[in-house]
């Protein structure tokens, strides 16, 4: 039952936004009682990013080839991919614009999207600096904001410019430092 309610709410909101996600909907096309969702879920927000998370974490792994430049280009990769060439990328789209107005979108999202792909992000950086590639006294989670937070706003304001040589400098940029050679 949980997996239909689940794969109810990522159609809908796939194929009609996140306004279309709504208790009602998901409880019927899903075969189950909107008491069952209330179970579940605190809100129609938290199933539909339940919903993309579980469809977009397979396509947003990042690898671990040993070399940490390599994995996170080959991650942002996928993610502008997913962002620009698949149906779930107006789908993030409408799920970030929501949250600026709906706290119960915003919440849903930073719990169920956000933090858990800042974990595999962080757990990624982490190995990089034990395998001595990143130093230890970075900030791994400021890291991500630099990384990701980049492509987030390219990708909100000028998505045509987040191509791979943007990407190769992104990565390039965040791992080498930007301080002159002294």
């Amino acid at each position: 039952m949980r997996q239909a309610a689940l794969g109810a709410a990522t159609s809908l909101l796939l194929d009609e936004g996140i306004a279309a996600v709504t208790f009602e909907r998901v409880a019927r096309l899903a075969g189950v009682s909107k008491t069952t969702l209330y179970k579940w879920w605190p809100s129609a927000a938290a199933i539909a990013v339940d919903g993309y998370f579980a469809v977009s974490a397979p396509q947003l792994e990042l690898s671990d080839s040993g070399d940490i430049a390599t994995d996170l280009r080959a991650q942002l990769g996928q993610f502008v991919d997913l962002m620009t060439r698949s149906v779930a990328g107006p789908a993030v789209r409408g799920l970030i614009a929501a949250a600026q107005s709906d706290d119960d979108v915003r919440l849903a999202f930073v719990v169920h999207y956000v933090h858990p792909r800042r974990e595999i992000g962080g757990a990624a950086l982490r190995r990089a600096q034990s395998r001595g590639q990143l130093s230890t006294k970075i900030d791994v989670q400021v890291l991500i904001d630099q990384l990701w937070g980049a492509c987030y706003y390219r990708l909100m304001t000028e998505p045509d410019l987040v191509t791979a040589t943007y990407l190769d400098a992104l990565v390039d940029q965040a791992l080498n430092g930007v301080a002159a050679a002294r």
